[in-house]
């Protein structure tokens, strides 16, 4: 709960920064990184868990695909990838949505940009303030 609290917060910060220019502050650059770590993670936990506990189950009763073992054993590599995400039922049918790896991708550069924002920022701001004394 207290997460998701801090995420709405800081979406709140970034919308108000953008507006009064705060994009320059480390803060704002901080925030950035926050919630894109944050969808980032729930991306990839929806598609990590898709086919929930049992896969089998998931495929038939759920999304009506044929469960084709022979073809899951063939590709056992492909469920225990972190990236990209996949659990097929079949050759033609995968439980992971096609929003989730896309979703991932884009955010963890989101990520990865606002933490090299954050770094530029909080050192452009330090040497400043020892120019300055």
């Amino acid at each position: 709960m207290i997460p998701l609290l801090i995420t709405a917060w800081s979406v709140w910060r970034l919308a108000r920064g953008l507006h009064a220019d705060d994009w320059r502050r480390p803060g704002w650059f901080a925030h950035a990184a926050w919630v894109s770590l944050v969808i980032t993670l729930i991306a990839w936990f929806r598609g990590l868990f898709s086919g929930g506990l049992d896969t089998e189950e998931a495929c038939q009763y759920w999304h009506h695909q044929p469960y084709d073992e022979t073809y899951r054993r063939a590709h056992l590599d492909d469920w225990s990838r972190l990236f990209p995400l996949s659990n097929k039922c079949n050759a033609g049918y995968d439980l992971v949505p096609v929003w989730v790896n896309p979703t991932v991708a884009v955010f963890s550069l989101a990520f990865v940009a606002a933490l090299a924002g954050l770094v530029w920022t909080s050192a452009n701001r330090l040497w400043r303030r020892r120019r300055a004394s």
